[in-house]
């Protein structure tokens, strides 16, 4: 199976790229986040595949971090999306947006995604609530700096926020200095969907 693609940009398409890899062109499907993200061509591209072996073709899925590859595993164990329908998802949210939707419970953001009805929806945030990769952002900076972050504010909106974080998956020490990192962030008092999503995005980095 191939796990990853190193080569050249050799033709980037509606919806798929051709990365040239020692003179031999490998066809990848991609979001069009991804191919919008794309180097020139001639120029070198690393691309984690997914690949998918059925009985009449072998095709292969491209990601520019593994963060999205994991999204793109994950939202295929929800009924009624597929391989099309996780990337038109991929092609609409970052990984860290489809984080903060499902945090929030946020079944309309979700929706936005073309080909995701209400129902498909209201699936992909109840069932992946407690499923969030955790490749999307190891917390390992936070974690390692924790000491020298400052304290997660004592109000009920950060102790919301943590807990959040923590029922996503993070370690307690990870989702708190996230969210004390959050809360420099916000003037006045903070709301915890806003913590939530500033978090997040600490986390990803």
């Amino acid at each position: 199976m191939i796990g990853k693609l190193t080569g050249k940009v050799d033709t980037v398409g509606e919806d798929s790229v051709i990365v040239d890899v020692m003179g031999v062109g490998y066809e990848v499907s991609c979001a069009s986040r991804t191919l919008a993200s794309l180097p020139q061509a001639g120029e070198n591209l690393t691309l984690f595949i997914e690949t998918y072996v059925r009985e009449d073709q072998i095709r292969l899925f491209g990601f520019l971090t593994d963060a999205d590859r994991s999204w793109f595993r994950l939202l295929q164990s929800v009924q009624g999306v597929g391989a099309k329908v996780a990337l038109a998802i991929l092609s609409t949210h970052t990984a860290v947006d489809l984080a903060n939707a499902i945090a929030m419970q946020d079944k309309a953001m979700v929706a936005r995604a073309p080909g995701i009805g209400p129902k498909v929806a209201q699936r992909l945030v109840t069932e992946l609530k407690d499923k969030i990769p955790m490749s999307m952002g190891s917390g390992e900076t936070l974690q390692s700096g924790v000491a020298g972050i400052g304290e997660v504010p004592k109000n009920a909106a950060a102790v919301d926020a943590v807990s959040a974080l923590t029922n996503l998956g993070y370690g307690a020490p990870q989702a708190s200095a996230a969210i004390a990192l959050a809360a420099k962030q916000i003037e006045g008092e903070p709301k915890a969907e806003d913590l939530i999503r500033l978090g997040l995005r600490e986390l990803a980095k």
